[in-house]
């Protein structure tokens, strides 16, 4: 029980620091950390290869004061981590911020290492049953994952945080009394961790905000303080008053706007992405800005009866469509959160309107809305893009997101009735990126449907922050040219793109150097869209739902000469979010392979009667393969299961309990096959099935999905858990399979083992991501598939 105990503290550590790390810092910083940290897992193993003479006959002590320091590491490290002043862009030019980086991964790396020398040391001292403690480890840890994700829900992060620190002293009290010890230090001992935690000081845990991101930097406002604030998994959700400087959003209102926005509240998520709840007092005449946003566009071309809004937020999407007199509004927002704040706690402000007649408001991923619906809408809008913001600099380049793939564009079209209108609006990036990699995607969307005249159901417009691309169910005619046109003129608006456009009615007002947007328009509808594809400077390949890297552009040829230009002001053309994943793969190689070649060294110098290359190879290849394989997979079904339960909290929680509880119960399993020559005959069955598994997940996950699509959530979850646990199960039984064939070896080499095992699934964190940009998620699967091939190619032998 101890070890399943520490296995969810740690599981539910990792998951609390990713969505912390997202909070105080960026998702991409998060996923750097946290990966690198995780070779706490790896230095565990060299740990106790040096060590392990030592501990042999103080496992009870060595254990529960290892499963302490990671209820305190947890806690303290993370007090301390997040209190350094880091800001990951400015690692392109200050070195300062190396050492700084390398201080926060050290801390947080001290708990992972903890919890690992526990269960590393377990595995080496009850040889005898490795199978089951390996079980109780993995079972432990899916439900800590699930556990933590519905927690969140409930609990601040810093009582969480506190809850998973708690959990690290239980472990070590049950640990202590399954090893026979005296009951009094636990009655003591338990009681005084939990004062402690509950005493300790609130801002020592709270997370404390980079002052680089958008909510501090607004906090600095004179008279500007929060006024709301909800955690979730899905992040944070702050709002924020001023009182002495008025606080205004929408985005690239035209200057010749004849009226300024009512009074807004701002509504920050994840401590940086803004964007406002307006008062509303019902007098449409107040709204009349919102018809001076590029987004108000398709109102003029046709007056809409049935408007979709996805991601509604605080409702300016909404309001604007009341404005322009849409008969009936679909609102849909992901989280919960977002919509209570505007329809309850700023209802008398916001006007509820969520709740007026005309508007229903549905809490969906946009998604899944757009599969399970089969309505028909005049108008669809998608949220903002804020290339402005975060885009621009890349700090979601490493986001997936399932709204901007061509397959979901192709759901949207679909629900759109005779003449609707697909209106999609990002920030303006110079070069463009982000409004050229759309128009590439609606491109292919209308291609893959049959569409034969592309060029006229297009329509782009800029102004001097936004663009608008409108994407209809059927041709442009010469009034929605001409509507389209008095639009702009009116609003000292750009014209990018329309049917017939002639290059000099382009970048007449918000003047660049050159026309890119007319220009770039023109070569992706025209014959040279290859040509133009392959020289322009970052990647424009739409994004697909293998591929659904929306927000990353970087390009592989491209980057030398971009990390040239970062000595003379180009800094901000690096992808930091990509950068930021080389980076880490790199620092996971090289430490891996540090914590990889010590031991072996140690082990040579102790017993060099079992140091035969060959048979170190073999070990290495095994241990190496199956953590690299099962974490490759993991990772995919993390991400590829949201598009068949349409939430990413239901999917985290369901693939990581579903995958680890199965594959803990192979791993029990495997206990009866133990030894080496039947280990060998039943390891080769197991990998034919994982392959054969794996294969046909491939081929059958994208018609699966779109089948049950309609289907409740419930036989949903049931379809997921069908899929997934028969390979989990096979998943799990390999390593301690591999395990029971060192058993009459040294314990060293078990523990070496485990170091191995922990470095590969730091590696296949990073690994999987940079594949899958590149190459795409059904190619990271079939290297998963490889690795058990080789696994079973080089099973130990002692």
């Amino acid at each position: 029980m101890a070890i399943a105990l520490i296995s969810a503290a740690v599981l539910a550590y990792e998951v609390l620091l990713m969505s912390l790390f997202s909070l105080i810092q960026w998702h991409h910083f998060a996923y750097l950390v946290v990966s690198v940290a995780l070779l706490g897992f790896g230095a565990s193993g060299s740990f106790l290869v040096l060590v392990r003479k030592q501990l042999e006959n103080r496992f009870r002590g060595f254990a529960a004061l290892q499963a302490c320091g990671f209820g305190i590491g947890a806690l303290l490290c993370f007090a301390l981590a997040q209190h350094l002043s880091f800001n990951p862009e400015e690692l392109i030019w200050d070195h300062d911020h190396w050492l700084r980086l390398a201080l926060v991964i050290l801390l947080l790396a001290l708990p992972f290492f903890f919890a690992a020398n526990l269960i590393g040391l377990a595995l080496m001292q009850f040889r005898q049953s490795l199978a089951r403690i390996y079980a109780f480890d993995l079972v432990g840890a899916g439900i800590g994952a699930a556990a933590i994700i519905a927690l969140l829900f409930q609990l601040s992060p810093d009582a969480a945080l506190r809850l998973v620190s708690f959990a690290g002293f239980a472990a070590a009290a049950v640990l202590w009394i399954e090893c026979r010890g005296r009951l009094a230090p636990v009655l003591v001992g338990l009681p005084v961790a939990a004062l402690c935690l509950i005493l300790l000081p609130a801002h020592w845990t709270e997370p404390q905000l980079s002052q680089y991101k958008g909510l501090t930097q607004l906090l600095r406002m004179p008279g500007t303080q929060v006024v709301a604030e909800r955690f979730s998994p899905l992040g944070q959700v702050s709002v924020v008053e001023s009182k002495t400087v008025p606080l205004r959003h929408a985005p690239g209102m035209s200057l010749n706007a004849e009226r300024e926005p009512p009074a807004q509240l701002g509504l920050v998520i994840d401590g940086d992405s803004l964007s406002a709840i307006t008062r509303f007092t019902g007098d449409l005449a107040e709204l009349g800005y919102l018809d001076y946003l590029t987004s108000a566009l398709p109102y003029h071309l046709r007056k809409p009866r049935r408007v979709l809004i996805l991601e509604a937020g605080g409702g300016a999407g909404v309001l604007q469509a009341l404005y322009h007199g849409a008969g009936q509004i679909d609102a849909v927002e992901l989280d919960p959160a977002v919509a209570g704040l505007v329809r309850d706690d700023f209802g008398d402000f916001s006007g509820r309107i969520y709740d007026l007649p005309q508007v229903r408001l549905h809490i969906a991923e946009p998604r899944g809305f757009l599969q399970g619906s089969n309505e028909r809408f005049d108008l669809v809008q998608f949220p903002i893009l804020d290339a402005v913001g975060g885009g621009a600099s890349g700090v979601h380049g490493l986001n997936e997101n399932y709204l901007y793939t061509v397959e979901a564009l192709r759901l949207a079209l679909a629900r759109l009735a005779d003449n609707g209108i697909l209106a999609i609006t990002s920030g303006i990036d110079i070069p463009p990126r982000d409004s050229l990699k759309l128009f590439a995607g609606a491109v292919a969307a209308l291609e893959t449907e049959g569409v034969e005249r592309v060029d006229r159901r297009l329509a782009l417009i800029r102004g001097w922050q936004t663009s608008t691309l409108l994407v209809r169910n059927g041709e442009f005619n010469g009034a929605d040219i001409d509507a389209i046109r008095e639009f702009c003129t009116q609003r000292s608006f750009d014209l990018a793109w329309y049917p017939g456009m002639l290059a000099s009615e382009a970048n007449r007002i918000n003047q660049f150097d050159q026309a890119y947007f007319h220009d770039a328009a023109r070569a992706l509808l025209g014959d040279g869209h290859e040509r133009f594809m392959r020289d322009y400077k970052f990647d424009l390949e739409p994004a697909t739902d293998d591929r659904p890297f929306h927000f990353n552009f970087v390009k592989l040829s491209s980057l030398p000469e971009l990390i040239e230009l970062r000595q003379k002001g180009g800094g901000a053309l690096l992808e930091t979010g990509y950068l930021t994943l080389v980076i880490t793969l790199a620092l996971a190689l090289l430490l891996s392979l540090l914590l990889i070649l010590l031991p072996l060294a140690f082990i040579r110098r102790e017993t060099p009667r079992i140091t035969r290359p060959r048979r170190n190879l073999g070990i290495v290849t095994y241990f190496f393969a199956l953590g690299l394989g099962f974490l490759l997979i993991e990772i995919v079904y993390l991400q590829q299961f949201i598009l068949l339960l349409h939430h990413p909290v239901y999917a985290a929680a369901v693939v990581l309990a579903s995958f680890l509880v199965a594959a803990g119960l192979g791993s029990a399993w495997s206990q009866r096959f133990a030894g080496q020559v039947r280990s060998k005959r039943v390891l080769v069955t197991v990998v034919v099935a994982i392959v054969a598994l794996g294969l046909a997940q491939l081929a059958l996950f994208e018609p699966l999905q779109q089948f049950a699509g309609d289907w409740p959530l419930a036989s949903k979850i049931g379809l997921a858990i069908v899929l997934i646990a028969p390979l989990g199960f096979c998943m799990g039984m390999p390593f301690p399979l591999g395990l029971s064939a060192l058993a009459t070896a040294p314990p060293a080499l078990t523990a070496w083992a485990w170091g191995i095992n922990g470095c590969a699934s730091v590696i296949s964190a990073t690994l999987a991501t940079l594949l899958a940009i590149h190459a795409g998620f059904d190619a990271v699967i079939v290297l998963a598939l490889v690795c058990y091939l080789a696994a079973a190619a080089s099973f130990p032998k002692t």
